[in-house]
């Protein structure tokens, strides 16, 4: 197994949590990860990235020039990070908030998943992150969705364990919209 993914968003959706969970459910699985976040100064709206590098050998570098699959929620990240997957690689696109429908690729898997709108069904627009990160595992299956699980209750806060039934709902429903839309 050797598999990367880059995460882009703003600041305030989550992208960091995401990455963190990610790379801790992959070696909650016994493999190795490595996280690279990357964030601008601003405490919400800036720039938020990252990157997690997943092998069960040694991993290398945590800076992917192209990965083979990328997370973009808003539609500065489609912007500068859209032409920058690989070929034959999958792409995540936040239709919530993105316009651009990935068109002008077709060398990429895409989905096209409305993440905010979704999120604000089960109640918490905050719940972005959870949905796009349920999509991606059910399309890659990186990881079980059991690990996802255990990191989540270990990567959250005990006082924010409250939220872990809806984060799992958040899961499950971006699962549900990538087996839908891509079988």
């Amino acid at each position: 197994m050797n598999h990367d993914v880059f995460m882009a968003g703003f600041g305030g959706q989550g992208v960091l949590l995401m990455g963190n969970l990610l790379a801790y459910a992959t070696l909650i699985e016994g493999n190795n990860a490595s996280y690279f976040p990357a964030y601008g100064v601003e405490k919400r709206g800036g720039a938020a990235t990252c990157t997690v590098v997943m092998a069960d050998g040694a991993v290398g570098s945590p800076v992917v020039g192209e990965p083979e699959a990328a997370l973009l929620l808003n539609p500065l990240s489609m912007e500068k990070y859209y032409t920058k997957v690989r070929s034959g690689g999958f792409v995540l696109i936040n239709s919530s908030l993105v316009e651009d429908d990935g068109s002008s690729r077709a060398d990429v898997d895409k989905l096209l998943i409305p993440a905010n709108a979704m999120a604000l069904e089960i109640g918490n627009a905050r719940l972005v992150n959870m949905i796009a990160l349920g999509a991606y595992v059910q399309y890659s299956k990186v990881v079980s969705f059991t690990a996802l699980q255990q990191a989540l209750k270990e990567v959250l806060p005990e006082r924010n364990h409250r939220f872990l039934p809806m984060n799992h709902q958040a899961l499950e429903a971006g699962a549900a919209f990538c087996r839908e839309q891509l079988g």
